[in-house]
């Protein structure tokens, strides 16, 4: 594509060279530079881009963006000086890839917890409806016939752009996507009008260097996506639903449980448990008032918000209900409460809650069933706030029967720092709780199996659907479903 039209998309000004040049890709890594790149110098927060902008002209970019001018560029490389990369990058990308959001029903997802279940709950009901999805968010991106992980839940805008060209070419109609507040304060999604923005709940998360200033900027970012869609899905029964709102552009359409909404749960939900399944039943009705039964295999209250999440979607994009329940009932989403099929008389589940309030809601949901004991693997990653190590502690000890606190994602700092702080979380939570330390994780797992008794529920959080361990500098495979299978057939044996 001609840069002069790139360049239009933007506030530049061209500083040097001649814009009638042809730009073949788009990027903002140097790395990943080759002749006829358009290279986009993104500050950040450990590295600049104008640093690597004389590599990228070096390895044949056919031109550089850049908020301010960079010495030592070759005097006729086209160079645009922009007033943010961030989303001058969001608006080339979109142009550079011909608009593919335009071509979806686009879904967006914010919220603290629930985003990637409600995402998958929404993809699968529209699957069953017949619909062709695509699906971003903390599981990776995939579409029927393709999957890859990725470093973002929302990835920085030209990936994004690129992925939904993609999308559009494999045929799918619609996208549903995880929306973070940072993806928001990071320009990623700078563009996008959403059909239908949903909001799950809020509580304190992300909130320190390199992520938010406050809960209150937090928030003000996750309300971002409501000046960003045509219809606003929000939760009635969470506290924070009226500050989400503030300045909202879109037609509010609201759910809850027990608070008036226009889709409502009853709040008499029925709990399954049987050897491979942890879910729920009950019964949900829209503005017509006609209440029907739904199934979903997920425990817990917070299911059934999520659940009637995307029921709520389904009705304002008028998909027939049958649909919906058959892709309810269906929907598996991996590392989110999901059980491990082990030929044992316990069970075993895995959950990607790695913070206070998700383990709280998790571990509260899993006690209904009544467990003879209720067994936490969990630790705590690195680099991270050490407030979420310490509320990880407390709601372990305050809902749990036994804790085996390990490693999870330690990255480059000391774990006897992390486990210190967990060991905090647990006095405060509750000092008469047993708990063992064993820091290497797979030996933890393996601790908790062997312990574990008739009727016991082993929830082994924080790691969900991540396949990898981040130990220090390394980046080690390590599947929990996998290690968890293998181990308990070697026993049969």
């Amino acid at each position: 594509m001609n840069l002069c039209e790139l360049f239009r998309v933007t506030d530049g000004v061209l500083l040097q060279g001649d814009a009638r040049a042809e730009a073949k890709s788009l990027c903002y890594d140097s790395r990943a530079v080759t002749p006829g790149t358009l290279f986009v110098c993104l500050p950040g927060q450990h590295t600049d881009g104008h640093a690597y902008a004389r590599q990228a002209a070096a390895a044949g970019a056919v031109g550089i963006v850049c908020e301010r001018p960079v010495p030592g560029l070759p005097p006729n490389l086209p160079v645009l000086q922009v007033t943010h990369s961030r989303k001058a990058l969001a608006r080339l990308a979109i142009r550079f890839y011909g608009e593919p959001a335009g071509q979806l029903t686009m879904i967006g997802i914010t919220g603290t917890k629930g985003k990637t279940t409600t995402a998958h709950l929404i993809a699968a009901v529209l699957t069953a409806a017949g619909r062709k999805v695509g699906l971003i968010g903390t599981n990776g991106v995939c579409w029927p016939g393709y999957h890859h992980p990725l470093d973002h839940t929302t990835p920085e805008s030209s990936d994004l752009q690129r992925l939904l060209r993609r999308m559009v070419e494999a045929g799918c109609d619609a996208c549903v996507m995880e929306v973070s507040s940072l993806g928001l304060k990071m320009d990623r999604v700078t563009g996008i009008e959403y059909d239908i923005g949903v909001f799950t709940n809020l509580s304190p998360d992300h909130i320190g260097p390199g992520e938010h200033a406050s809960f209150a900027e937090y928030r003000a970012w996750k309300s971002v996506l409501f000046r960003r869609c045509r219809v606003g899905l929000v939760n009635t029964d969470d506290p924070q639903t009226q500050a989400i709102l503030t300045q909202h552009t879109c037609r509010v359409v609201t759910y809850g449980i027990d608070h008036p909404a226009d889709w409502r749960a009853g709040a008499d939900f029925e709990l399954l448990h049987r050897p491979g399944l942890l879910g729920v039943s009950f019964t949900a009705a829209g503005p017509e008032g006609i209440a029907r039964p739904y199934q979903v295999a997920m425990p817990g209250r917070f299911s059934v918000s999520n659940a009637l999440a995307a029921i709520a979607v389904a009705g304002i994009l008028q998909l027939p209900d049958d649909a919906v329940q058959r892709g309810l009932r269906t929907a598996v989403v991996e590392g989110r409460v999901e059980p491990v099929p082990v030929d044992a008389p316990f069970t075993v589940v895995l959950d990607y809650a790695h913070n206070e309030a998700a383990a709280e809601n998790l571990l509260t949901a899993l006690r209904a069933y009544r467990p003879t004991r209720l067994i936490v693997v969990f630790g705590c990653g690195g680099g991270r706030s050490r407030v979420r190590r310490f509320g990880m502690g407390e709601a372990c000890a305050r809902l749990a029967d036994f804790c085996v606190v390990t490693e999870d994602n330690s990255r480059g700092e000391p774990l006897g720092d992390i486990l210190a702080d967990i060991r905090t979380g647990l006095r405060r939570g509750n000092p008469d709780t047993p708990f063992v330390e064993i820091p290497d994780r797979r030996k933890a797992l393996c601790y908790a199996l062997d312990m574990a008794r008739p009727g016991d529920i082993v929830a082994v959080i924080g790691k969900g659907h991540e396949r990898t361990l981040q130990r220090g500098d390394e980046t080690l495979p390590f599947c929990e479903r996998e290690i968890i299978q293998n181990y308990m057939a070697a026993r049969r044996t």
